[in-house]
């Protein structure tokens, strides 16, 4: 997916909440979907774009020169989708459960041709042979296809007329199918690894459009991994790829439109 994609679906909520609008200044129209959250239990579904991109912490040794930075990440642009499973625990507290599938694809740049420097190695590092980096060597694309699975408590004000506005926090289980953990060849064989299981919190905004047979809500989220994705390249690799960084960390905001 790319911006123009994720534009849509802004825009797309953008026209429904001004088309909801109307019915929102009329002091006398009837509330839609009444009884619908008094219900303890209720489902839908809900689309997304997301922007994605790397949070990184850089080894002081290999990644930086000159306090310049030699690996930098490009974000992408993508989409996802998934279900809506919630919990009504009262007039002000729901639990959800909204698994959803997250594609992605994101680069990462090493300009690292530098670290021969250490060839002969110091006190602190070992020595290695180095290598000549091509242009395909200094750029990484990782495909991401993500299990993401958040659940998260949302807090909401009360229904003023035909909408109510909520936040939302919690924690997400992500699992990363295309994580190359386990594959033996590393970034010198042109693979990147990552770890296949990863955890995250998310924080979201957004407000609830209630219509004669469905609510709409769209929102923000912010997801962020907590752990460390990196899986370090095999010992004899040259420390131009993952010795270069002391941290990998996905992060995506995430523009979502949830039907139920």
């Amino acid at each position: 997916m790319n911006k123009f994609l994720l534009r849509a679906l802004v825009l797309a909520s953008v026209n429904i909440a001004m088309f909801a609008n109307a019915q929102f200044r009329t002091r006398n129209r009837m509330d839609k979907l009444e009884e619908f959250d008094e219900q303890k239990f209720s489902w839908g579904f809900y689309l997304n774009g997301n922007k994605l991109d790397y949070r990184i912490v850089l080894n002081p040794t290999y990644g930086m020169k000159d306090n310049q930075n030699l690996v930098t990440s490009k974000e992408s642009y993508s989409f996802g989708a998934g279900l809506i499973a919630k919990w009504r625990l009262n007039d002000y507290l729901d639990v959800r459960l909204e698994p959803g599938l997250q594609f992605g694809q994101r680069e990462l740049h090493f300009n690292t041709q530098s670290n021969d420097f250490y060839q002969n190695g110091t006190l602190t590092t070992p020595a290695f042979t180095p290598i000549a980096l091509t242009e395909k060597d200094k750029i990484r694309q990782i495909k991401s296809t993500l299990v993401d699975i958040p659940v998260m408590l949302e807090l909401h004000g009360h229904r003023w007329y035909n909408s109510r506005p909520y936040v939302a926090a919690g924690v997400n289980y992500i699992v990363n199918l295309q994580s190359n953990a386990d594959s033996t060849d590393d970034n010198l064989q042109q693979v990147f690894r990552s770890t296949t299981h990863n955890f995250a919190w998310s924080a979201e905004l957004g407000i609830q459009l209630y219509f004669n047979k469905f609510k709409l809500t769209p929102a923000i989220r912010g997801t962020f991994i907590m752990n460390n994705e990196i899986v370090a390249d095999n010992a004899a690799t040259p420390p131009y790829w993952t010795s270069a960084m002391s941290t990998l960390q996905t992060r995506a905001v995430m523009f979502v439109l949830k039907f139920e």
